[in-house]
């Protein structure tokens, strides 16, 4: 799994989050998105890594600007996952 930051400009409102959110698991095969206006960004969990212009372009046809996109491995944390 891979989890995706990115960095959005333009989102004002919850209603803004949900609109990235949507066109977001449209586009692609993700387990979860979730975005926050306050953060300015959008954390999307996938199997598979997302090209970085491909995003760009998705969220630019929702009428939002990517500024910054970075990933990393993604491992789930299970509920004993600090014991081990």
């Amino acid at each position: 799994m891979v989890k995706i930051t990115a960095g959005i400009e333009g989102m004002a409102c919850g209603m803004c989050e949900a609109h990235i959110n949507e066109a977001v698991r449209n586009a692609f095969q993700v387990k979860k998105v979730t975005s926050s206006h306050t953060k300015k960004q959008t954390v999307i969990l996938a199997e598979k890594d997302i090209p970085e212009q491909v995003l760009k372009h998705v969220v630019a046809k929702a009428g939002y600007d990517v500024v910054s996109v970075s990933s990393e491995p993604y491992e789930k944390k299970g509920l004993f996952g600090s014991f081990r």
